[in-house]
C-alpha cells in the first residue's frame, strides 16, 4: 500500500500567531501535526493542501481573508515543511483539485492520512472526496483540530460518525 500524508489548511490564517478570530483550535495543533508530518516524512509523499478564496465579492464579505499570495493563506510559519507538494484548493473537498488526483494517480498512492484543520470543515470532506475516490482513508485524531464552535463540533462527530460507516479508519 503507497501512502500520503495530507496535511489540511494548516496555514497561518487558521493556526497562524496572528491567526483569524473565527479559528481557535488548542495550543499545540501544530506541534502535534509536527509529530506526525517527522513520523511519516521518509516513508510517504508528505502533501500540504492550502484553502484559498478567489477575490469576489462574496468573499470580501467573508469574516476572513486568505487569498493565493497573501501572508494569510501561507502554510503556517512554524509548520514543519518537508516537500514542496502543495496543492490549493477553493471548495471544502481537496479532491476538486485535478492536479492533486493526477499527481496521486501518477504516484500509485492508494491510502490517504489525513492531519490538520478542521475536522467539522475540510478534513471530513476531503476524507469523503478520497473514500468517493477509491482510497483507503485514516483519519489522525490527535492531530486534527476542530474549532470551539460548537457548530462545528457538531459538523465534525456527524462527519466522523459517516466516514466511519464508509470505511475510513481512525487513529
Amino acid at each position: 500500500m503507497k501512502k500520503a500524508l495530507f496535511v489540511i489548511d494548516m496555514q497561518e490564517i487558521c493556526v497562524g500567531k496572528n491567526h483569524a478570530d473565527f479559528f481557535n483550535y488548542e495550543e499545540n495543533l501544530v506541534e502535534k501535526v509536527n509529530n506526525v508530518i517527522d513520523k511519516n516524512k521518509e516513508e510517504v509523499f508528505v502533501v500540504y493542501i492550502r484553502n484559498v478564496m478567489k477575490k469576489n465579492l462574496i468573499n470580501k464579505l467573508a469574516p476572513f481573508h486568505a487569498y493565493d499570495g497573501s501572508p494569510e493563506a501561507a502554510l503556517a510559519e512554524n509548520l514543519h515543511k518537508v516537500s514542496d507538494l502543495v496543492f490549493d484548493k477553493y471548495t471544502g473537498d481537496a479532491f476538486t483539485n485535478e492536479r492533486l488526483k493526477d499527481f496521486l494517480k501518477t504516484n500509485n498512492i492508494t491510502c490517504i492520512e489525513i492531519v490538520g484543520v478542521d475536522g467539522g470543515g475540510c478534513v471530513s470532506a476531503t476524507a469523503l472526496g478520497a473514500i468517493e475516490n477509491g482510497y483507503t482513508v485514516i483519519l489522525n485524531t490527535a492531530a486534527i483540530g476542530t474549532t470551539d464552535n460548537k457548530k462545528f463540533q457538531k459538523k465534525r462527530d456527524k462527519y466522523f460518525q459517516m466516514l466511519k460507516e464508509r470505511g475510513a479508519e481512525f487513529i
